[in-house]
């Protein structure tokens, strides 16, 4: 089970919002060494101490992340940054 769980709704089209999520993956990579893959829709990351993943569906990005035992503490301050990041990535004007 999850530690975090993350639903954004956007209006992006499928290609935008796997852009996105692909942009937002490299930051990660390169801030905090997390490796990530594609399968199909379903973007998977990982690291040490932390894993998860981020489904893509037509007007909304679920996001998972499972917590090792030292970042349990930081989960809160952790959910709020990420909530933070999703509502700035899958932004669109109305």
């Amino acid at each position: 089970m999850a530690d975090i769980s993350i639903t954004q709704a956007h209006t992006l089209t499928h290609k935008k919002a796997k852009a996105a999520a692909q942009k937002v993956a490299d930051q990660m990579a390169d801030e905090y060494d997390m490796e990530s893959e594609w399968d199909g829709d379903v973007l998977h990351f990982k690291r040490s101490g932390v894993s998860g993943r981020l489904t893509l569906a037509d007007n909304s990005a679920h996001l998972e992340i499972s917590l090792g035992f030292l970042f349990k503490a930081f989960a809160p301050t952790i959910h709020d940054k990420v909530s933070a990041k999703m509502k700035k990535v899958f932004h669109t004007k109305a």
